[in-house]
């Protein structure tokens, strides 16, 4: 079923429904396979969505007043993107990075993470950026579908230095805009 589903900068009164958001999630992986390797108290928790809100990055998507989903945008690499091979230049300036890309566990397979990734898209868009890149876990199935699936191209493996959560290896995406 299709859902109207609202994207907006996140304000201060967010975090709490976004804290909740993150535990409901790391509730759910505990209980099925966690592809992202996402644990409760550890990432992603409340200081993150802070963190995201302090540099004005945090988005909220929204399906009536029910906080279902978050992202953060930044024009900020993970250390180990040095060692990716990437599809433009490395000027941050104009390429956007996605972190915690979030979706509540009700709403998967609702097109959340679609609008959240097109949002991205327009926001870059807008700021004359040349591409958005991304980092998912190997082995995280569901998140690469669908990163594949609104046109991001794999573009290598690196570590991004979690060995000691057990997440090794992280396969590396770009779209060019």
């Amino acid at each position: 079923m299709k859902r109207d589903i609202h994207i907006r900068k996140a304000v201060e009164a967010d975090i709490d429904c976004i804290e909740k958001l993150y535990e409901d999630i790391c509730d759910y992986l505990e209980r099925h396979k966690n592809y992202p390797g996402w644990k409760k108290g550890i990432y992603p928790v409340r200081f993150d969505a802070e963190k995201g809100l302090m540099i004005n990055a945090l988005y909220v998507a929204q399906v009536e007043e029910k906080t279902v989903g978050t992202i953060i945008l930044k024009h900020q690499p993970e250390e180990g993107y040095k060692d990716g091979k990437w599809l433009t230049e490395d000027d941050y300036r104009y390429i956007y990075v996605i972190y915690t890309l979030a979706v509540h566990p009700d709403y998967l397979k609702c097109g959340v993470g679609t609008e959240l990734l097109m949002f991205a898209e327009q926001v870059a868009r807008k700021e004359g950026c040349v591409s958005i890149r991304l980092d998912v876990v190997k082995g995280n199935i569901p998140a690469e579908r669908l990163y594949q699936k609104c046109g991001y191209q794999l573009t290598g493996t690196v570590s991004l230095g979690y060995e000691e959560y057990g997440l090794y290896w992280y396969h590396l995406y770009e779209k060019v805009l």
